[in-house]
């Protein structure tokens, strides 16, 4: 299959930040000449599947009815993955996930165990439980990108995460059965989001369906 790279991209960030934070990341994006559209969503205080239905309904609306490409960031890689296995999804080129724990998060499950940790979590909780299944099976990239750079983030304040992560989700909870590939740079949870090598990687996926392992 010959991939064919789409202008438009979306781009959706993780639990508890507006939308604004995705900014820096767009900018770069416009200046090599995609025309960006950010999805805000309140991650705490709605089920995923009524910001999916919002999502399906904003990409179609951004791009006209053509083809999109989407960045989700943590909790916005989950919200991207429930509206594209909705029925009549939105035309999609690719998907870049950036630290989205597809596998339910360790860091999570510690911090609901206590009410004040479930308040903040609020209609989130149950994603970040174990055992979830997740596969993707459409014919348009998938590319996942994890962190490991565990120096700060919610996962040591509420004790060590063990094997490699990115202070908040580990890489293996990063996996996706079907993905087209994934990458693991040196960067924290939040620095997904800023670092510049995050975003040429970004880049690339997004022109090429595929990773620079080169660089």
């Amino acid at each position: 299959m010959i991939f064919q790279p789409a202008r438009d991209v979306v781009l959706l960030h993780g639990l508890w930040m507006p939308g604004l934070v995705m900014r820096p990341l767009a900018s770069r994006l416009e200046a090599r000449g995609y025309r960006t559209h950010v999805f805000d969503y309140a991650g705490r205080v709605r089920p995923l599947e009524v910001h999916a239905d919002r999502l399906m309904r904003f990409a179609r609306e951004a791009a006209g009815g053509a083809p999109v490409q989407f960045v989700g960031h943590s909790l916005g890689g989950l919200v991207v993955l429930a509206a594209l296995a909705r029925p009549q999804p939105p035309a999609v080129a690719s998907v870049v996930l950036l630290g989205t724990p597809a596998l339910g998060c360790m860091a999570g499950r510690r911090l609901a165990g206590a009410a004040p940790g479930r308040w903040m979590l609020g209609e989130s909780h149950p994603l970040w439980q174990e055992g979830r299944i997740c596969r993707w099976d459409r014919r348009a990239p998938l590319g996942v990108i994890a962190g490991m750079r565990p120096s700060i983030g919610l996962g040591r304040m509420l004790g060590r995460l063990p094997g490699a992560n990115d202070g908040v989700v580990r890489v293996e909870e990063t996996e996706i059965d079907g993905m087209d590939d994934r990458i693991v740079l040196p960067v924290g949870h939040t620095e997904l989001i800023f670092s510049a090598r995050v975003e040429t990687q970004t880049a690339h996926f997004l022109a090429h369906g595929r990773f620079n392992h080169d660089d």
